[in-house]
């Protein structure tokens, strides 16, 4: 029995993304994080931005995951 060899695939050119492309998006991903860190991390008591206890109750169980005090 004579086999016949499978045709050889041939896998596309990766071109890589520029540093300009990048920068925009680290730069909105870190702030975001940023806003996101402040938000578990210190949205209670003498710093809260938002006035009540619906933000603290929101992200109570993260807080604690994080290791932040918060009572």
């Amino acid at each position: 029995m004579a086999q016949t060899a499978a045709p050889a695939t041939v896998s596309p050119a990766i071109t890589p993304i520029s540093l300009k492309a990048i920068v925009p998006w680290a730069v909105f991903f870190g702030v975001l994080m940023l806003i996101l860190l402040y938000f578990v991390g210190a949205e209670q008591g003498a710093t809260a931005l938002i006035s009540g206890e619906g933000v603290h109750e929101w992200v109570h169980d993260g807080r604690h995951l994080l290791g932040f005090p918060c009572h």
